[in-house]
């Protein structure tokens, strides 16, 4: 059974992940970059997946906006640079401001909303625990010392052996 921290930490992580890839799509597209080929959205797939399970596996300080607010740039960075990489035409190595201007609202909106929705998280998850009624604990069984002796014990018939053994075995033979 999971904790209510792990809980909390694979959905920051997978929130984190997929919203780096969204992110990453519209603002490299904002700033003059080319649709992703299948290429450059198998990396951006594979680089997102990286950072979702990564933030998902770090404990973040006491501070989680600062933890997230660094998390999505490097999960951006690196989508951005999947994208770049597996384009089939570059638009540069330079992020446009319009880029960079998208890059930074989403960071700081998706930072707030990831925030939130653990938080949103653990709240329902208290209430539903409270509600609830207790997890089933299994009441003993008493087992007796010695086990039952049939009170009847019918004869083996040993015939039925010989009998099933003889006769041909394998194919036909062939005339």
């Amino acid at each position: 059974m999971t904790t209510r921290g792990t809980t909390i930490a694979r959905m920051r992580g997978g929130f984190v992940g997929s919203l780096s890839g969204a992110v990453a799509v519209a603002a490299h597209a904002s700033g003059g970059g080319a649709a992703p080929s299948c290429s450059a959205a198998v990396l951006l797939l594979l680089a997102c997946t990286a950072v979702g399970a990564l933030v998902s596996a770090a404990r973040p300080p006491t501070r989680e906006l600062p933890f997230l607010i660094a998390a999505l740039i490097a999960g951006q960075a690196t989508g951005h640079a999947a994208l770049t990489v597996g384009a089939a035409s570059h638009h540069g190595t330079q992020p446009t401001p319009t880029m960079l201007t998208a890059h930074a609202v989403a960071v700081a909106v998706a930072a707030v909303l990831i925030r939130g929705g653990g938080r949103g998280l653990a709240v329902a998850a208290s209430r539903v625990r409270g509600v609830l009624p207790a997890p089933f604990t299994a009441v003993p069984v008493e087992v007796p010392g010695s086990p039952t002796v049939p009170a009847h014990r019918p004869e083996f018939e040993r015939w039925l052996l010989v009998g099933a053994r003889l006769g041909t075995r394998g194919p036909p033979a062939l005339v």
